[in-house]
């Protein structure tokens, strides 16, 4: 079994508990997608999370607890 299909998503109540901002990576598999494919949404601004550029994206934890919420 490839090593990607052994990853599990976070629960909300993990997610809760992150810091205040976390990497593409950390947020795309809270999402259930694939780093790259947020990225892309991240390039035609259509993410559905807010991110932050300090050199690297960032992604507001905030905005992906309320995006998980109403899901």
């Amino acid at each position: 079994m490839p090593a990607a299909a052994l990853v599990v998503a976070p629960t909300l109540d993990e997610v809760r508990a992150w810091p205040a901002t976390v990497d593409v990576a950390r947020a795309a598999r809270a999402l259930g997608i694939s780093r790259s494919m947020l990225y892309a949404l991240i390039q035609r601004n259509e993410a559905p999370v807010r991110v932050l550029d300090f050199g690297s994206k960032r992604v507001v934890t905030a905005s992906l607890v309320r995006l998980l919420e109403a899901a």
